[in-house]
């Protein structure tokens, strides 16, 4: 039923946001995402990142408070540049390597597993480590490695200590070449089309952008909240994203902050706009569950109220994105989770 109401809104909003269009300076907004939301969130991701690296060259222990706070300081603010799932990030694998999940395969606890059974080389050198497997990299391998109590006693402490601070210098070294090209290059191309750039319009930067809003909540509807959910039958609470470290819940609110603020900059003091940042409270304000890592997914009770925040979530990508398409006159097409 809430489904049908917000599909049901979502069309009567879409027809204000073509009243608008015309008024709207794309690459004006094209220029307060880059300036306001992408190159922001990428600096404070590369100084928290290299902070998680110093922190973790000092102290390695997994109980260590300082590396802890560290770790959730660095891997707050990668969530909230996730949903940017195109141009640096997407070079070289940066974004798989910095956040290998879903991981449907086990393929994280293997992998680390092996280097640890056989004291692999790679796991002493940071540019060795970073050629391995991304399934042994980034936040979630760490994640493992701090926090998971099978892989936080395998092998000796002081492999797993190098381990710590390989991946540790590895998310580092990654943010900050996100966030150096972004600054050096990257965003003044979107800023300024080109024939010979990333983007020959307006138009077409204006649409990654809008597709990086898709991409985000697609990616908290169908991954963040649908794989604990499972059935009625068959909840899957143990499929929920960085549990380990209790940050389930706080990866959907994150990420709905972070896509709401690209989407109310890109949409601007318009009444589409305001309807998209009433959107976006109304889904956050849905968000407050007592329940950090979904684990009461299997009673009805606590299953109802992450149903009802999944059902908010998908309102907003055809609420949301719809807008926003109608408002500044773009189109889409696939996003970075298309067809995986």
């Amino acid at each position: 039923m809430i489904r049908m109401i917000l599909l049901s809104v979502a069309v009567g909003l879409g027809l204000g946001a073509k009243s608008e269009a015309q008024s709207v300076d794309l690459g004006a907004r094209v220029a307060a995402a880059v300036e306001g939301h992408i190159v922001p969130g990428y600096a404070r991701f590369a100084q928290s990142a290299r902070e998680l690296s110093d922190v973790a060259k000092d102290q390695c222990v997994p109980s260590d408070d300082g590396l802890q706070t560290a770790f959730h300081l660095a891997f707050d603010d990668w969530v909230q540049v996730s949903h940017l799932r195109f141009g640096p990030s997407e070079a070289d694998n940066r974004a798989f390597a910095l956040a290998f999940w879903p991981d449907t395969r086990g393929k994280t606890p293997k992998a680390l597993a092996g280097l640890i059974a056989k004291k692999a080389p790679a796991g002493l050198d940071v540019e060795e480590m970073m050629q391995q497997s991304i399934a042994a990299q980034g936040f979630y391998a760490l994640e493992f490695l701090l926090f998971d109590p099978q892989i936080m006693m395998m092998g000796e402490a002081s492999y797993r200590c190098a381990l710590v601070r390989n991946l540790a210098e590895g998310i580092a070294i990654r943010a900050e070449a996100i966030h150096l090209e972004w600054a050096d290059g990257y965003g003044a191309a979107m800023m300024s089309p080109a024939e010979e750039g990333p983007y020959r319009t307006a138009e077409e930067a204006a649409g990654e952008l809008v597709k990086a809003v898709a991409t985000g909540l697609q990616f908290t509807d169908e991954a963040r909240l649908a794989r604990p959910l499972g059935t009625f039958e068959k909840p899957r609470p143990k499929r929920a994203e960085a549990r380990r470290s209790g940050r389930s819940l706080r990866h959907v609110v994150l990420s709905l902050e972070a896509t709401g603020d690209l989407a109310v900059i890109l949409a601007g003091e318009t009444s589409a706009g305001q309807r998209v940042a009433t959107g976006f409270a109304t889904a956050l304000s849905n968000a407050e569950i007592e329940d950090p890592v979904f684990a009461g997914v299997a009673d009805p009770i606590g299953r109802l109220k992450v149903e009802s925040l999944q059902q908010y979530v998908y309102g907003l990508r055809e609420e949301a994105v719809g807008e926003l398409v109608d408002l500044l006159g773009v189109s889409i097409g696939f996003n970075a989770l298309d067809g995986d």
